[in-house]
């Protein structure tokens, strides 16, 4: 498990990953894109308990 999250720590820093920090972080503070996610886990929380 160890090298697995030091795989993801590796890609993090590199500069594809700090793209993607960047992108993530960006639609993160889009009100549209951050309603389908909330909507996304609702559902996913939802249908385990049933």
């Amino acid at each position: 498990m160890a090298k697995f999250m030091d795989k993801i720590t590796r890609f993090l820093r590199s500069p594809q990953g700090q793209k993607l920090q960047t992108k993530a972080r960006q639609m993160a503070q889009d009100p549209r894109k951050r309603a389908q996610a909330e909507q996304l886990l609702r559902k996913f929380r939802g249908g385990k308990r049933h």
